[in-house]
């Protein structure tokens, strides 16, 4: 019998998710199959130091710490209270936001040669970003919403005449990487504008200011690779008490919203959302797995909200759900991703990493 192979969950980190890290997390070790794989928790502490825990807990720092060996050949992690080496066969990064879904981990795993679910460095970061994810899928010729962007070096020249000029009232400020709805604010009148520029750039360097669309949240998941399968959408039905899907709503206030899996959708529609996700997902360079936000307006016309490559799976989550609908269960989809990582992974080895010349050294 083959031995069961050593994941280790990446979780929490130094990003406002962090909170939804954990719970994402604990529905991974959870649901990991136990008689293919065994959980190697490992929770980064807000203060960005890691530590080995027995289980996924918000009490990280109560965990063994740990250090990643800087040896591509042989990656591993050493307990620093004991020097006991552990090591791991495949990364699963539930990390969402800042230091976990924009490259960074990723640039790390893929120098250490470790296996790792989810979008590379490059995917990561073109994703994290809502300023350049727009411009590229406005590229791609893909329907993104009209937008403004500003550095936080010019601040105090952000006009809210011109921005109303251009995007209409209300319109949304955002932080530029960020999700879960932090930094992000609906803008109705002059009042609002000041506050939700200074929410922005609370987070980020950079904020975009864009059209407000008045319809429905749909959600599309993709699984897979060249190319990926996108689920039967889904819809956030989000209550009049809330002016937009904000934090609260999401995870919160357990009456802020109702999800429908799948959403009452044409079937032209439905087709004409998920070949948009599709292309999303190529476009921006994902793999594995993401989820596709987007609004759907009383005319039919489909707008790119944003991509999300590490989605949530917590149990509000609709990543897990669409894909529970459409007959793939916690467990199994949690193990198709292992695959799919794994398979990705050793399909890496047939590229070339030395280049044999005349040069002299």
């Amino acid at each position: 019998m083959a031995s069961r192979k050593k994941v280790a969950i990446l979780y929490g980190g130094r990003s406002v998710e962090h909170a939804v890290s954990v719970n994402s997390a604990r529905n991974i070790f959870e649901y990991l199959d136990k008689k293919k794989y065994d959980a190697v928790p490992i929770g980064i502490a807000k203060s960005g130091k890691w530590y080995l825990t027995s289980t996924v807990s918000k009490e990280i720092e109560t965990g063994s710490p740990v250090a990643l060996v800087l040896d591509p050949s042989k990656p591993s992690f050493t307990k620093l209270d004991d020097g006991a080496s552990v090591t791991v066969d495949i990364v699963f990064p539930v990390l969402h936001g800042t230091d976990g879904e924009d490259g960074s981990i990723q640039g790390l795993l893929k120098a250490m040669d470790l296996p790792m679910v989810g979008t590379g460095v490059l995917g990561s970061a073109l994703s994290m970003n809502k300023i350049v994810a727009k411009r590229l899928l406005k590229e791609a010729g893909l329907p993104v919403t009209e937008f403004l962007t500003f550095r936080y070096d010019d601040k105090d020249k952000i006009s809210f005449n011109a921005i109303s000029k251009k995007l209409g009232l209300p319109f949304m400020v955002k932080s530029a990487s960020l999700g879960s709805s932090v930094g992000v604010t609906k803008v109705k009148s002059r009042k609002d504008f000041k506050k939700a520029v200074e929410e922005a750039f609370r987070y980020d360097d950079e904020m975009l200011a864009e059209q407000f669309v008045t319809g429905r949240e749909i959600e599309c998941a993709l699984l897979g690779n060249s190319p990926a399968e996108a689920s039967y959408p889904g819809e956030i039905v989000i209550s009049k008490a809330y002016e937009f899907y904000t934090f609260d709503a999401k995870y919160v206030d357990p009456e802020a919203v109702r999800i429908d899996v799948p959403a009452k959708l044409t079937k032209a529609a439905a087709e004409k959302i998920r070949k948009v996700s599709k292309k999303a997902f190529e476009a921006l360079h994902c793999e594995d797995f993401s989820r596709v936000d987007l609004f759907l307006d009383k005319k039919g016309n489909v707008y790119i909200n944003e991509i999300n490559t590490i989605p949530g799976f917590t149990n509000s989550s609709m990543y897990p759900m669409m894909w529970k609908e459409r007959g793939i269960s916690f467990p199994n989809l949690i193990t198709k991703l292992l695959n799919l990582a794994q398979e990705r992974y050793d399909r890496s080895k047939r590229i070339e990493r030395d280049f044999q010349s005349s040069l002299k050294f």
